[in-house]
């Protein structure tokens, strides 16, 4: 898995490419914690999932966590470009009540906080 990250409009975009599943989640949450806390003023994240081919329950684990985390600190996380497989995970879970999810990135950017 690799995770590209960029900050556009003061707003942070997560690309995850490739699964995000147990095997990956202790990388990726290290990897945002520290990303997060470099760009402490970024509030909305926009989570880019048009390249993440498939998530387990411990990839929504840490979605879930870092919601939780952004949560705390008055942003929010949006999901963008959910791929079938992913959507479907998101659909049995109901996770997609937890997390607004956007058929773009821009459409996630553009929404009113």
């Amino acid at each position: 898995m690799n995770v590209r990250t960029e900050i556009r409009d003061g707003k942070g975009i997560i690309t995850i490419c490739g699964p995000l599943n147990a095997e990956k989640v202790d990388a990726f949450r290290e990897q945002m914690h520290c990303w997060m806390s470099e760009n402490e003023s970024v509030r909305i994240f926009v989570l880019d999932a048009s390249e993440m081919d498939y998530i387990d329950s411990a990839g929504l684990g840490v979605l879930i966590a870092l919601l939780k985390r952004t949560t705390e600190h008055g942003g929010d996380i949006r999901i963008a470009q959910l791929g079938n497989k992913a959507r479907t995970v998101f659909e049995i879970t109901r996770a997609f009540k937890i997390f607004e999810i956007f058929e773009t990135v821009e459409e996630a950017l553009g929404a009113t906080e």
